[in-house]
């Protein structure tokens, strides 16, 4: 029978991360892993990063609201019509506002019986871990059904800090095991068993946030990125695009992490989706990226 392993956390906990680690050890170990990621905006540009891992027809992107919400039933449909692998192994990142305990009790009804019951793998950013304000409750619900918790952001946390993360998680979930990245054993992976812990439930539609999407323009140099990505209001919460720069041959992808980090890298092939803003928060509105880009280019020039 086939594994299903969801992958939860809140923006910018490291999922995507997590899901590469996941590829590549289950590749090693001669898996055939089929990837399904969901986000707010538009999915194809996380999607097309894996594709030099993953056969384009064993990858699935999930484009809009919440899978818990209303991309559930699209979530099973497509999942039970999964081609049989041998040695298969479905992976599902979950958007980072996703409601962790309706999306595994929504997916664990109605799933092909060729399935093993879903399991829950959940990161938590150990730095940032219930400093989220307003957005504490849902961060918390991500962890309460995962069978795995896994810590990330480890670098910079105290021993005293870790320690009273670790004790806070197992209040929350007293079920799951806790490690660090570096522990983490994919051969045990699948044969984790489902959380039977009690849950409480989370007024979710409260957690839905805006998102929007626009084009970008060839910027002249990537320090417009940094422009682009300060001028835009800390209510935005994540920040991520991919674009071109003049007189660059290849195409770059950045981000900007809830607590506000700059990370920018080389974006692997064409972007399919053409070059995009995309925004998740209260404020993600075209005409609020739009003037983030005029005024980046302004400042430039």
């Amino acid at each position: 029978m086939e594994a299903i392993i969801t992958i939860v956390g809140f923006l910018g906990s490291g999922k995507t991360t997590l899901l590469n680690y996941l590829i590549d050890r289950f590749t090693e170990k001669e898996w055939n892993p089929f990837v399904v990621l969901n986000d707010y905006e538009n999915a194809n540009m996380d999607v097309q990063q894996f594709l030099d891992k993953v056969d384009n027809k064993h990858v699935k992107a999930l484009t809009g609201s919440c899978i818990c919400c209303s991309g559930i039933h699209e979530l099973r449909n497509y999942v039970n019509g999964i081609p049989i692998r041998k040695n298969g192994i479905t992976l599902i990142e979950a958007n980072g506002t996703s409601d962790a305990c309706a999306l595994m009790e929504f997916l664990g009804v109605g799933v092909n019986n060729r399935f093993l019951p879903p399991i829950q793998i959940s990161l938590v950013d150990v730095l940032n871990w219930q400093k989220r304000g307003e957005h504490n409750d849902l961060e918390a619900n991500q962890i309460q059904v995962s069978s795995l918790i896994v810590l990330t952001h480890l670098d910079g946390a105290s021993e005293d800090r870790t320690a009273l993360v670790i004790k806070d998680l197992k209040k929350h979930n007293p079920f799951a095991k806790i490690i660090a990245m570096e522990k983490l054993d994919v051969e045990l992976l699948p044969i984790l068993l489902p959380s039977k812990n009690v849950v409480d439930k989370l007024a979710h539609q409260k957690a839905h946030w805006s998102s929007c999407s626009i084009d970008l323009p060839v910027l002249p140099s990537k320090e417009c990125i940094d422009l682009i990505c300060n001028q835009l209001p800390k209510s935005i919460l994540r920040v991520k695009g991919c674009v071109q720069i003049a007189k660059e041959t290849n195409y770059t992808y950045f981000e900007r992490t809830p607590d506000g980090k700059i990370f920018v890298r080389p974006f692997k092939g064409v972007p399919i989706t053409g070059t995009k803003l995309l925004t998740i928060g209260a404020g993600s509105e075209p005409a609020i990226l739009e003037k983030a880009i005029t005024d980046s280019l302004n400042t430039h020039n």
